[in-house]
């Protein structure tokens, strides 16, 4: 790989060797579009051909309609991982092209409960995932750990039994809780009670807001449930007393900017509001969040902020070092990450 690139005569530093932090990646979203075909081949599972035609599938899911089409095709994806080896490969080929994009640390999110029905229940689906999180961490030197997220769509009694699960696991892997799919649907405090479960069990409250819904939802994130990052945030960017209350508190958003134009949040990449958020002084953590349906992994996230956005080296630096202080990686890989992006901005 080379590590400079000339365009206009200049050296380019390469954004894959930029050292980083990977906040915002689900669990079925990260798999590889070929190892999906190849485990609906195995289990005989027909795809739609929005999931076998080669490109990513057209979505938009400003309505309702669009929001269940993107989540039936993750469902149907996901209903191709039925065995702990699919779940290790899974994991291992995640983190293997997370290192190709200079990932140092990963926290991918999961609902556990998705895959319990095919990996014998709820505890040790939880329990193959952390595996297959170990043995990859392991085989590929990046460091992972796992983020349980809770279902909206669900009953918020089903989320605290994911918190108290999560918190139970935190020893083994388990750094956060999370909130995931329709936030247009219910409240953020339906389900404070399980918030609350996984911060006094010592996790991170990460829960998703200000994508779908404006700005009122990521207000709803921090006053109601007290998040410490938020998932996406976008919408944020509407209401600049709410960016400089999260400037003040330094919660860190997961942007993932080819995400918020695939599901029609903003129109065209150069809408995404990252300027407005750096410029505020709000943390951003830039995530892939779905690549099988998204088509992109975590160094275009970077391209785009470079390409669209014309962020210069030292600022896409900061966002790196951003990723990082966002993270739950132990101060030990947090300070290497840290020096190798300087290393990178001085080479």
């Amino acid at each position: 790989m080379e590590s400079t690139r000339a365009r206009g005569g200049a050296a380019i530093r390469d954004l894959r060797r930029l050292p980083k932090a990977h906040l915002h990646l689900h669990f079925t979203g990260s798999m590889r579009a070929t190892t999906l075909l190849d485990l609906a081949d195995k289990y005989g599972v027909h795809l739609p051909e929005a999931l076998r035609g080669g490109e990513p599938p057209q979505l938009r899911a400003t309505d309702e309609r669009g929001w269940f089409r993107f989540q039936r095709l993750y469902d149907i994806a996901r209903s191709c991982l039925r065995s702990p080896e699919d779940i290790q490969r899974l994991v291992r080929e995640a983190a293997e092209e997370d290192v190709r994009d200079g990932s140092g640390w990963l926290e991918i999110q999961v609902d556990p409960t998705s895959y319990a029905p095919r990996l014998g229940g709820l505890i040790p689906a939880l329990e193959i995932i952390l595996d297959a999180v170990h043995r990859a961490s392991r085989d590929t030197g990046l460091g992972i750990r796992v983020l349980v997220a809770a279902n909206r769509m669900k009953h918020p009694l089903d989320a605290r039994t994911l918190a108290r699960l999560a918190v139970r696991y935190a020893d083994q892997g388990v750094i956060g809780f999370g909130l995931s799919n329709d936030e247009r649907r219910g409240f953020a405090r339906d389900f404070d009670r399980a918030f609350a479960i996984a911060r006094e069990g010592g996790l991170l409250a990460a829960p998703h807001g200000g994508e779908l819904s404006g700005p009122a939802s990521v207000r709803d994130c921090l006053d109601d449930l007290h998040a410490g990052r938020v998932g996406h945030g976008v919408r944020a960017a509407e209401d600049p007393v709410l960016l400089r209350r999260l400037a003040s508190r330094g919660v860190t958003c997961e942007v993932c900017p080819t995400s918020n134009v695939a599901l029609g949040v903003y129109e065209k990449p150069e809408d995404v509001p990252l300027r407005t958020f750096f410029e505020a002084g709000v943390p951003m953590a830039l995530g892939a969040d779905d690549p099988l349906l998204f088509g992109a992994r975590l160094a275009a996230q970077y391209e785009i902020a470079r390409g669209v956005h014309g962020f210069t080296d030292a600022e896409l630096a900061e966002l790196a070092r951003q990723s990082v202080r966002g993270s739950r990686a132990p101060e030990e890989e947090r300070q290497r990450l840290l020096t190798g992006i300087d290393a990178w901005l001085a080479a």
